[in-house]
């Protein structure tokens, strides 16, 4: 009797070990770094969209199931043709950066539900590049106002998506292919542009040159005529009579010649 009892017991410790591995991938789960969970409860009011699981271990009820987010930064390609101001077909490529705001994935998975990158992020990147770049002409999005394009992309698209419970990190514009025969007249109006400021460069080079000279000129001109204003007569005199005893020292043989006119100076010719 006993036996039957332990037998009986084994079956059932048997059959309940079977069933708890069988259901072992429900119970107990663990979300990896970077990933946030939120719990459906079947009979306990359905999506708690409060209740955020963070990363690690966690126990749940068999009949419940745990939803995972990826909420790191992702990043996405889109290449697209839009009409520029003058009706013109561009072709855009673009990077975004984009997450789910991890507080947030209950609403998220309520609303929209894992496939948000399709059905958000993506189209409202798209009617964003197309209404902005419809107010540029290719030549604007080429050179001038690309960093401002890709700003107003960028504001667009974010505050649009923010309502959706997502988040924009950066939108860049990498390439921007327009027709040939375009593309060819805009490189050679920016040639024309370069060439034209170096000449203005140049010029502006030289007129300061000119200006340099002139009022060098001008300083050595003044200082000539405030010189010859202070020199007279008797200070030339006093000069010569100073050289021509410096001159005297020499220890070469010389001849030293007084000039016979007043306030003529003395000579000294060598021997």
């Amino acid at each position: 009797m006993k036996q039957n009892k332990l037998f009986t017991f084994g079956i059932f410790a048997l059959v309940g070990l079977i069933i708890i591995l069988a259901l072992s991938s429900s119970i107990f789960l663990t979300i990896e770094p970077g990933k946030k969970g939120v719990l459906f409860k079947r009979f306990g009011g359905g999506l708690d969209k409060e209740n955020i699981y963070g990363q690690g271990f966690h126990v749940i009820a068999p009949w419940n199931h745990m939803f995972i987010y990826d909420v790191r930064t992702n990043e996405g390609l889109e290449k697209m043709t839009v009409l520029s101001k003058n009706g013109l077909n561009i072709q855009v490529e673009l990077s975004y950066r984009y997450n789910p705001l991890p507080a947030q994935i209950g609403f998220l998975h309520d609303e929209i539900g894992p496939n948000y990158l399709n059905r958000i992020i993506i189209p409202e990147i798209r009617s964003a590049t197309r209404e902005v770049i419809g107010k540029y002409l290719p030549e604007e999005l080429y050179s001038s106002k690309r960093e401002t394009i890709q700003d107003e992309i960028f504001q667009r698209t974010s505050e649009n998506i923010s309502e959706k419970h997502l988040e924009l990190d950066a939108i860049l514009i990498r390439e921007v292919e327009l027709p040939t025969t375009l593309q060819e007249a805009i490189e050679r109006k920016l040639k024309e542009e370069q060439a034209s400021l170096e000449y203005e460069f140049r010029l502006e080079r030289e007129r300061k040159e000119a200006e340099r000279k002139v009022i060098e000129a001008q300083a050595k001109a003044d200082a000539n005529k405030i010189l010859n204003a202070s020199l007279t007569d008797k200070i030339l005199q006093d000069k010569g009579i100073e050289a021509t005893l410096e001159l005297a020292k020499s220890t070469n043989s010389k001849v030293v010649i007084v000039g016979g006119q007043e306030g003529g100076l003395p000579l000294i010719l060598n021997n």
